[in-house]
């Protein structure tokens, strides 16, 4: 680092569990944050600003006006632009020494697969429980950590799944894939989308924030990573944590 460099991270590298090796860490990490709305906008604001030194955003849709009231990384002159290139401008404001990649199509099947390999974390920020178990799959078969968050209506959830952990489940131990899910994904799933039950604006940047937290001490090695699953009611500001154990019977981490 320069002197530059430093001074722009010195808050960060006061910190004894970051200190300049673990700034270090996070300047030559990768993380692919798939989606670009109310999660990944402050998602990759917030990696971008800290020194994530490569960032991959993945999203195909493009901005709307109802997207406004909380996707941070967008603005009013950005509508009708693809959210991915939009984040990217936005978070290449903050921070133009991170290399920032743009993909503007759907990430499944090899694409999503080889896009997981190359990253040193995964961020799920998605609106679909079928993108969810796909990312999910990949980042089993890769054995690359996800930070998958979740927010809807005044309800947000966090959990960490790390592969590399032979203890760790996985997003389909916590959702078994054809269960009935009722659980919350990026701003809502088929089944109970925003659009239909709407999401209070700072919720999405609390979840987005903490998923930026976990990626940081991911990718630096500071502090231990979150275990299980928190959830927050943001109508009573409470916050609860459950303990969610490997499912022996996963057909995903734990194939027969």
């Amino acid at each position: 680092m320069d002197d530059q460099a430093l001074l722009r991270y010195s808050r960060q590298i006061m910190l004894d569990p970051i200190d300049i090796d673990g700034q270090e860490r996070l300047l030559a990490g990768h993380a692919l944050v798939v989606g670009a709305g109310g999660l990944g906008s402050p998602v990759a604001l917030y990696l971008a600003a800290a020194g994530l030194g490569r960032l991959t955003l993945a999203d195909a849709d493009q901005v709307e006006l109802s997207n406004l009231q909380r996707q941070i990384a967008h603005a009013t002159a950005d509508l009708g632009r693809n959210k991915a290139e939009s984040a990217r401008e936005a978070a290449l404001a903050l921070n133009p020494g991170c290399a920032i990649q743009a993909i503007t199509e759907h990430l499944d099947g090899a694409a999503l697969a080889r896009a997981v390999a190359e990253a040193d974390v995964v961020l799920d920020c998605t609106d679909r429980f079928s993108s969810r178990y796909a990312i999910n799959a990949a980042c089993c078969t890769a054995r690359v950590p996800l930070v998958s968050g979740a927010a809807i209506r005044f309800s947000g959830q966090l959990a960490v799944f790390d592969a590399r952990d032979p203890d760790s489940p996985c997003y389909a131990c916590l959702y078994p894939p054809g269960g009935g899910e009722s659980g919350e994904s990026g701003e809502g799933d088929e089944a109970l989308s925003c659009a239909e039950s709407g999401v209070v604006a700072p919720l999405v940047g609390l979840i987005g924030s903490f998923q930026a937290l976990e990626a940081i001490k991911l990718v630096s090695g500071a502090g231990t990573p979150h275990r299980g699953l928190s959830t927050f009611d943001g109508l009573g500001g409470q916050w609860r944590h459950f303990r969610v154990p490997r499912d022996p019977a996963c057909p995903v981490c734990c194939p027969a």
